[in-house]
């Protein structure tokens, strides 16, 4: 990635998919001999990419006041001593970048469980995979469902939860195509034209690569003592980060989305992005979900009216104060210049953690099935509903 711009505290470039889970603070490893002593509490355990390791959840909402850690956002941010530490939110695990945060979807799930996040930030499904079916280290630590195999043996588990996909398709390299072509001096045109099909070509091989996944995952808990049937398997779709082109909050699409918004796209890839591309990634994962065994949870307008750019949201600033009720769920574009990391862009932020976290309460709260979570107008993200998928 490549910042090109850097405006009032907004650095915009661009980054969206993939990254990943664990407990904040520790390593795979450590936390599962931590938790070996309550081994009768059965766990909850994630896998993936940075949608459920928990990139972004240091930003409550987001803001261009650089003032009181960027108007109370920035959860990283010491009042007492006016430093910033990222540490505070990702634990040990910012030092590889797999920014898995204390916010994390399993970490913030209203369970009665042990939770274990071993999904890392920027992981593709190879990052998942058995070494002996391809799986290999991705940023210094092992095979997710090697992990996953040896964590939970001689352990009871609840339920396995799965995020992978997007980084497989690429979807970081679509947003920041889409992102590039907006901030283009001249001859800027929109980039669904040219990526819609690349993006349909993509997603026969995304499938594939999430049933052999849940293939390892299923191969990993038979290994480590649990048959499959005697715990939960999960795959969850990607919330949409960003609105369709009716309701972004800035109009003409002019500079000040990206200089003030964190959202550089035209209305055509907004609306392709939100109406086609999000929809498409979930459709081809419930399949894969479906040929894989799992159960499916649909999370794609989970963050409806709560997406960047959203004219149904607002910064915090001077007399606004960050709020679950009016806020982004979703961390806007920023190059890393200036506030945060460019891998947190356009993630669920602090807000869409917890909002996922209560998706998958309630996903687990109920029988085994497919189910969508959606959002409550006006309320906050633990007021999150599920309803039968169709």
């Amino acid at each position: 990635m490549n910042p090109f711009w850097h405006r009032r505290g907004l650095a915009v470039l661009t980054t969206a998919a993939g990254a990943a889970l664990c407990l904040a603070g520790s390593t795979p490893t450590s936390s599962a001999h931590t938790q070996g002593t309550a081994a009768e509490t059965p766990w909850v355990v994630s896998l993936g990419d940075s949608f459920i390791s928990g990139e972004a959840g240091r930003w409550a909402g987001n803001s261009n006041d650089s003032a009181d850690g960027y108007s109370h956002t920035d959860r990283a941010y010491s009042p007492d001593t006016t430093k910033t530490d990222p540490h505070r939110v990702y634990g040990t695990s910012f030092d590889d970048r797999c920014n898995r945060s204390d916010s994390a979807e399993v970490n913030t799930a209203p369970l009665h469980n042990q939770r274990l996040n071993l999904a890392c930030s920027g992981a593709t499904s190879t990052a998942i995979l058995l070494p002996e079916h391809g799986g290999s280290p991705f940023k210094s630590e092992p095979s997710q469902a090697q992990q996953l195999q040896e964590a939970v043996t001689g352990h009871p588990v609840r339920a396995v939860v799965v995020s992978v996909g997007g980084n497989d398709l690429g979807f970081e390299n679509v947003i920041t195509t889409c992102a590039k072509n907006f901030l283009t001096p001249i001859g800027a045109t929109p980039c669904a034209p040219a990526m819609g099909p690349q993006v349909k070509d993509r997603l026969p091989a995304m499938r594939t690569a999430a049933v052999k996944t849940l293939a390892d995952v299923t191969t990993a808990m038979t290994r480590a003592g649990h048959p499959k049937g005697s715990y939960r398997l999960i795959l969850q779709s990607y919330p949409s980060p960003l609105p369709d082109g009716a309701r972004v909050r800035y109009p003409g699409e002019k500079y000040n989305r990206m200089t003030e918004g964190g959202c550089p796209f035209f209305d055509k890839d907004l609306t392709w992005a939100h109406d086609e591309l999000v929809p498409a990634i979930s459709t081809t994962l419930a399949a894969a979900a479906h040929t894989g065994g799992a159960e499916f949870l649909d999370l794609s307008r989970a963050f409806e009216g709560r997406e960047v750019c959203s004219k149904t949201t607002v910064h915090a600033g001077p007399g606004t104060r960050p709020s679950g009720s009016t806020s982004e769920w979703v961390r806007f574009v920023t190059s890393g210049a200036g506030q945060g990391q460019s891998q947190e862009s356009l993630h669920p932020n602090y807000y869409g953690q917890l909002a996922l976290g209560t998706c998958l309460g309630l996903e687990l709260a109920h029988a085994p099935g497919d189910h969508s979570c959606l959002n409550t107008a006006e309320a906050g993200p633990h007021d999150m509903r599920l309803r039968t998928a169709s």
